[in-house]
C-alpha cells in the first residue's frame, strides 16, 4: 500500500488483486495469507473491551490515535478471521476518522464479493468488524 493512499484507492488495488486471483478458492487462501502476515497483538490489548461481538472466532481489534489517524491493531484465534482483519486494516488503519465514516464498506466488500464467499456467521463476523472500525472513528470525530 502507498503511504496515505485514499481509501478508494486501497480498495481499488485490492478489487486488482483478487480479479487476478480468480476463483474463491484462491480469494480464501489469499485472505488468509493477509491474516499471517499480521503483526502480532500485544497481549496488553487483548482484553474484553478489545474483543469484537458477533465474531464466530475470538477477534480484538485495539485503536490507537496518532494525530488526526486512527491506527488499528487485531488479531484472532481462526486463520480466516484473521485474514478478514487483517484485509479491513489494510483499508481502514493510518486513516482519518471522517475518511473511514465516509466510506461505503458493504459496498466495498461486496465489490470484493467477500461476503458471498462467507457463511452466514462468518459475514455477520466480518460486519462485526466493521461496526466496531466504524465506532472508533465516530467516538474519534465526537472528541
Amino acid at each position: 500500500m502507498t503511504p496515505h493512499a485514499s481509501i478508494d484507492d486501497t480498495l481499488a488495488e485490492l478489487v486488482e488483486e483478487f480479479d487476478l486471483l480468480g476463483d474463491w478458492e484462491g480469494r480464501i487462501e489469499y485472505v488468509i495469507e493477509l491474516g499471517k502476515a499480521l503483526p502480532a497483538l500485544p497481549d496488553a490489548d487483548r482484553l474484553d473491551a478489545n474483543k469484537v461481538p458477533g465474531c464466530a472466532a475470538q477477534v480484538w481489534l485495539a485503536v490507537r490515535r496518532r494525530d488526526d489517524r486512527l491506527t488499528f491493531l487485531a488479531d484472532s484465534d481462526s486463520a480466516l478471521s484473521k485474514g478478514n482483519i487483517a484485509l479491513l486494516l489494510r483499508l481502514y488503519s493510518d486513516r482519518p476518522p471522517a475518511e473511514i465514516l465516509a466510506f461505503d464498506a458493504r459496498a466495498a466488500l461486496d465489490r470484493l464479493g467477500l461476503p458471498a464467499a462467507l457463511t452466514r456467521q462468518r459475514a455477520n463476523g466480518l460486519n462485526a468488524m466493521v461496526g466496531r472500525i466504524r465506532d472508533a472513528a465516530a467516538a474519534a470525530v465526537q472528541k
